[in-house]
């Protein structure tokens, strides 16, 4: 065996663990000492697009290998920088050298053409190693089928899969998280369907407020289908006969009570910016504006209600704040706009 690395690091989400997945690490076992799992999505709340946490990955990860080989795999988890790629940077590189030491030979080991060849380019201080993608496997598709209505697509993903995941995800199917996650699906699905005969697939307009007030920020608790019990920002689908600014303070007083007038509004208004990123919504293209407003501080919180989407409206402290609470990308936008 030539172990021409002393580390080869794997970065992915790993959603869930599948042969293809299994190929690459069992390659890297046979070029290097260890293996670094780099587990991405650490700090998000169950969706589609991430339904097992960072301790169930793990689980099927090690489980898919024997206890020697075991023993050369190190899991990390970490976590989602939306919108700030220099964090994420930074974080990848703090989560290698929190378990190889710096003079190690480190390699980013990853597919021809796709997004883990995207990654190797932006560390140039370590080798890559490029592997092919066995069977094309991706683990969108081996997700639709575990959540979808299709028997037949349902057990070819879970041949794609490995015998450790195959018996967690047998389990899963058990869970109530499961039936939540399949009741989103569904409503995703329908979503995408009322849209499909469309000649091009449509891009909806949204707007958002993040408004702050002595040291806490005003979220509501999501109803309906997508994105239940999730906290967000106010915000909704931008009218044809509005501003983005207006659609903003519009949803903010619909959904949470709390009543702007425009030239209230862009009194306290701080900063604004356009978030695009194409994978913000399982639901399909939507661009949101969001728009950072600063109330003057004072010793009581305005009262307010949810209602229209909203199931409650509350005051969070800002300290408080958890993406893995968090509904979408809101999180990340709330981070950028207070630059916390």
């Amino acid at each position: 065996m030539n172990q021409s690395f002393d580390h080869l690091v794997f970065i992915g989400r790993f959603q869930p663990f599948h042969q293809g997945h299994h190929f690459v690490v069992k390659t890297a076992l046979a070029h290097a000492k260890s293996v670094v799992m780099l587990i991405g999505s650490a700090n998000t709340p169950r969706t589609i697009k991430n339904p097992f946490t960072l301790d169930e990955r793990k689980q099927m990860i090690l489980g898919s290998f024997s206890p020697e080989e075991q023993a050369r795999i190190i899991c990390v988890g970490v976590n989602d920088t939306l919108y700030n790629d220099h964090r994420w940077l930074q974080d990848i590189q703090h989560a290698i050298h929190s378990v190889v030491p710096t003079d190690a030979r480190i390699g980013i080991i990853g597919h021809h053409k796709d997004a883990s060849s995207y990654y190797l380019s932006l560390f140039p201080q370590y080798d890559s190693f490029l592997v092919d993608n066995y069977q094309a496997l991706s683990a969108t598709p081996l997700r639709h089928a575990y959540f979808g209505d299709d028997p037949i697509a349902y057990q070819h993903a879970f041949d794609k899969l490995t015998d450790s995941s195959q018996a967690f995800l047998h389990k899963f199917y058990q869970t109530p998280d499961y039936q939540k996650l399949k009741q989103e699906y569904r409503h995703i699905k329908a979503y995408q369907d009322s849209y499909k005969d469309s000649p091009y697939p449509p891009s909806f307009i949204t707007a958002d407020a993040v408004v702050v007030q002595s040291g806490h920020i005003l979220l509501i608790e999501r109803g309906g289908d997508y994105g239940k019990g999730l906290y967000a920002l106010p915000g909704g689908f931008v009218d044809n006969n509005e501003t983005f600014l207006a659609a903003a303070v519009r949803e903010l007083g619909e959904e949470t009570g709390l009543n702007l007038s425009l030239e209230e509004a862009t009194h306290h208004l701080k900063s604004a910016q356009l978030f695009d990123d194409p994978t913000r919504s399982a639901r399909g293209r939507t661009v949101t504006m969001a728009y950072h407003f600063e109330l003057p501080a004072r010793n009581t919180l305005p009262v307010v209600t949810g209602a229209d989407d909203a199931c409650r409206a509350f005051w969070l402290p800002l300290h408080e704040l958890d993406a893995g609470q968090m509904f979408e990308d809101h999180h990340a936008i709330i981070c950028q706009l207070l630059k916390i």
